[in-house]
C-alpha cells in the first residue's frame, strides 16, 4: 500500500491489516475487506490459516491460489472457502491483477472435530446455520463460482467497508454479511456435487491473447487499436473490453501498456548503450515523451534512472 501497489480497504479484529473495530462490534468478524491490484505484483501472501472460515471472492482478474499442497488457478467470478485448519495462500508466488473481496468469520473452531458456533448476530435460521456449517466443513471443492446475488452482496459490503468510519453502527454491514451467507448457501445448493467450470463464451480467447501479449514482445509491440484486439479474438469491442476487465482487472489499453513497459524495463537494463528513445519505439510506443510519462507512472522514475545503477557498472 505503502509503495502504491494495491488499494486496501478491511475493518478487523486482532492482528488483521485494516481499521481496528472495537471488541463489541460485529464480535467474530475476525476481518472482511477488499484490495484492488492494478497489474501484476511482486508479492504474495506466504501459506497461512486463519482464526475463522474465509469465503472470498475475485471479482476480476487473475491469481493463484493454493490450498492443501493443490494449485487453483482463480479468474474473474470464482469464490473460495477455506476452514481454519486448512493452509492456503493467494499468489503463485505473486499476485496478479485483479479486484479481490473477502470475509474471514470466526465460528469458534480451529480444528474439524470441534462444532461450529455461530456470531450472535448472525440471523440465519438455526437449519440455515447447521446446513451451512456442514457443507462448508464437509466439502471438498475449495473454488466455486459466484451468483449474482452473491456478487452483489460482496460489492454492497465494500461499500460499507470503504464508508467506515462514517458510518459507524455498520447496521448495514451486519445486513449484507447475513444476506452475503445466505447467497452463498443458495448458491452451494445448486453447485453441489460438480464445480461450474463452463467458461463465458470467448473467454479462453481473450484470455490466450492477453498471455501472448505478455509473454511475447513481438506480439506486443504490434500496432494495435481497440478494434484490431478485438478482431483478433473475433468479437465486437464492448465484449472484448469486458472480458479483458474480468480477466485483468484493466482496460485492453492499459494491459497493453503494461506489457509493453515490462518489456522496455528488460531492455533498459539489458541494453545499457541503446537509446531510450530506440527502445521507446521498438516496444510499441509512438513517441519517446508518451513513453516516458508512462513509465514514470509505473515505475516512479524515469527511464534514464532506471538504467542508471546499471549504467555506472556497465561503463567501470
Amino acid at each position: 500500500m505503502a509503495e502504491g501497489k494495491i488499494r486496501l480497504w478491511a475493518l478487523t479484529h486482532g492482528h488483521y491489516p485494516g481499521h481496528l473495530l472495537p471488541p463489541m462490534v460485529l464480535p467474530g468478524l475476525s476481518t472482511i475487506g477488499h484490495l484492488d491490484a492494478r497489474g501484476a505484483q511482486d508479492w504474495g501472501l506466504e501459506p497461512h490459516c486463519n482464526e475463522g472460515v474465509e469465503i472470498s471472492l475475485l471479482e476480476t482478474g487473475q491469481m493463484g491460489f493454493t490450498v492443501d499442497d493443490r494449485e487453483y488457478r482463480l479468474t474473474g467470478g470464482d469464490i473460495t472457502i477455506t476452514r481454519p485448519w486448512q493452509l492456503h495462500c493467494l499468489g503463485n508466488p505473486h499476485l496478479g491483477p485483479g479486484r479481490f473481496h473477502w470475509l474471514i468469520l470466526d465460528v469458534g473452531v480451529r480444528r474439524p472435530n470441534q462444532r461450529w458456533s455461530w456470531p450472535p448476530w448472525i440471523m440465519l435460521s438455526e437449519a440455515e446455520k447447521r446446513e451451512l456449517a456442514t457443507t462448508l466443513h464437509h466439502t471438498e471443492q475449495r473454488v466455486w463460482k459466484s451468483t449474482p446475488d452473491l456478487h452483489h452482496a460482496f460489492q454492497e459490503a465494500a461499500v460499507c467497508v470503504e464508508r467506515y468510519p462514517a458510518d459507524r453502527p455498520l447496521t448495514r454491514l451486519k445486513l449484507h454479511v447475513n444476506h452475503l451467507l445466505l447467497s452463498l448457501l443458495e448458491a452451494i445448493r445448486d453447485q453441489r456435487g460438480a464445480h461450474a467450470t463452463v467458461q463465458l463464451g470467448g473467454q479462453q480467447v481473450v484470455e490466450a491473447f492477453l498471455q501472448g501479449l505478455r509473454d511475447n514482445p513481438d506480439l506486443a509491440t504490434q500496432a494495435w487499436t481497440m478494434a484490431k484486439m478485438a478482431g483478433h479474438c473475433g468479437m465486437g469491442t464492448t465484449k472484448f473490453s469486458s472480458l479483458c476487465r474480468q480477466l485483468a482487472n484493466s482496460s485492453p489499453w492499459d494491459y497493453l501498456v503494461q506489457c509493453r513497459l515490462q518489456w522496455a524495463a528488460q531492455q533498459l537494463r539489458a541494453l545499457p548503450r541503446r537509446s531510450i528513445t530506440q527502445i521507446a519505439l521498438a516496444s510499441g510506443f509512438s513517441t519517446s515523451q508518451y513513453f516516458a510519462a508512462c513509465f514514470r507512472k509505473r515505475y516512479h522514475c524515469t527511464p534514464r534512472d532506471y538504467r542508471k545503477p546499471l549504467q555506472g557498472r556497465f561503463l567501470d
